[in-house]
């Protein structure tokens, strides 16, 4: 399977790949959110647990609001899911009364539970999120691969890459932003709205390609459902006479956060690749992560350390460029510089105002999955090998799986796990 982040190297290049069909079947991939807290039972804030199916959290959120004649941005939620499988999550809803709630009955989306809490519920209210995976088409001998292949993740961790569904359809997201970033807005029009390629076909294409020949309302139109900012995009340059930056200025902070963050995510990746060999160790001048707090604190002495690396209680981390990340020195600091570099971005860029602005951070290098496990199994579609772990928030479960497979993964339908509906 060739997807945007395939180059990118494996901790377990040492074992052989795995092939395997993975989300032959929706029901082939599930996810279960692991509440950081329970709904007290009392409160103005419905709390309801859905189960959805084919379907992204945005996209879900939409079709609850509308039913309940809502905003969508009154609906929280504590985690993003995307629509490649069947997932279990909670959402609140203020000042609605929880028998409509119960009573909605909307297409692949149930509703599971209800009850009331005091406040509304926020990203990152959670405490991970559990996986079951079935893999299908692939030979009965290989489980004793999987599981050397899950045992070294579990000891020395699993490089913390953000998942294609970081970068959109095209795996163009981050160059989205990096141009935005560069002030070359010309170019990020292009990405999002033109550009017509490979990868597209349909009214997709259509839409590009009366695009790139500055026909702007025509492509509008024939934009499908789903590409609201390509849409926004069009009109925008036909409102301002092809002047790109104002058109792509015109787009919500949402949508341009959402460009800028996958830049940064672009960047720390390359990072992630550079040490991927030496994810469980850390070097002078390493910013490390206390798995326990989230705190973070400079290394000195590396030998010290070592132990507590070892132990998985810290593990060295990587850049989210902005204002607020906190500089590595020495070797690290020269590795982010290297990346950066060779994205084409200044630095200076992210002290920019505005909705441009991403705050940035430190992200940890590895991750461990928890209670991870694959047995055989079957059903009315054959035989297949369950693979079943848990994963902290913001950790990707595509992470465990290209270490299985690396590039040996066939799935069926990459768009619907790929695209941000």
């Amino acid at each position: 399977m060739t997807t945007f982040t395939s180059a990118l190297p494996c901790l377990t290049a040492d074992v052989p790949p795995v092939g395997a069909a993975i989300r032959r079947h929706l029901a082939d991939f599930e996810v279960d959110e692991i509440p950081a807290y329970l709904p007290s039972g009392d409160g103005d804030h419905v709390y309801f647990r859905i189960e959805k199916s084919g379907l992204a959290t945005s996209r879900a959120v939409r079709e609850i609001a509308r039913a309940l004649g809502a905003a969508p941005r009154d609906v929280g939620f504590a985690g993003q899911k995307d629509a490649g499988g069947v997932t279990r999550q909670t959402l609140s809803l203020e000042h609605v009364d929880p028998d409509r709630v119960r009573a909605l009955d909307l297409p692949r989306i149930r509703v599971l539970e209800v009850s009331r809490h005091r406040n509304k519920l926020r990203m990152g209210h959670l405490k991970g999120n559990r996986f079951r995976l079935l893999l299908r088409e692939v030979a009965p001998d290989r489980v004793g691969d999987i599981r050397t292949v899950l045992a070294l993740l579990g000891s020395r961790g699993a490089p913390n890459y953000f998942g294609d569904q970081r970068f959109g359809l095209r795996g163009d997201t981050g160059e989205t932003g990096r141009a935005l970033l560069a002030g070359d807005f010309g170019a990020a029009a292009e990405i999002v709205a033109g550009r017509p390629g490979d990868a597209d076909s349909g009214p997709v294409l259509e839409a590009r390609t009366l695009f790139a020949r500055g026909a702007f309302e025509e492509a509008a139109r024939a934009w499908p459902r789903g590409f609201d900012e390509a849409r926004r995009v069009c009109l925008a340059m036909l409102r301002f006479r092809g002047d790109p930056r104002r058109a792509m200025m015109s787009l919500d902070r949402r949508a341009l956060g959402f460009y800028v963050s996958a830049f940064q995510s672009q960047v720390f990746n390359a990072v992630v690749a550079a040490r991927v060999r030496g994810l469980d160790r850390v070097m002078q001048g390493d910013l490390a992560w206390k798995h326990d707090s989230g705190a973070v604190f400079r290394v000195d002495d590396p030998a010290a350390e070592q132990q507590r690396t070892d132990a998985f209680e810290i593990s060295p981390t990587g850049p989210l460029f902005g204002p607020r990340m906190t500089e590595p020195r020495d070797e690290p600091a020269r590795m982010e510089d290297d990346a950066l570099a060779s994205a084409g971005v200044d630095r200076r860029a992210f002290e920019a105002k505005g909705p441009l602005s991403c705050p940035g951070g430190r992200r940890p290098l590895r991750f461990r999955p928890e209670g991870a496990e694959v047995e055989p199994g079957s059903d009315e579609h054959g035989p297949f090998l369950e693979l079943r772990f848990t994963l902290s928030p913001g950790c990707y479960a595509t992470a465990i799986l290209r270490e299985i497979g690396k590039d040996r993964l066939q799935e069926d339908d990459p768009i619907a796990t790929r695209s941000r509906p």
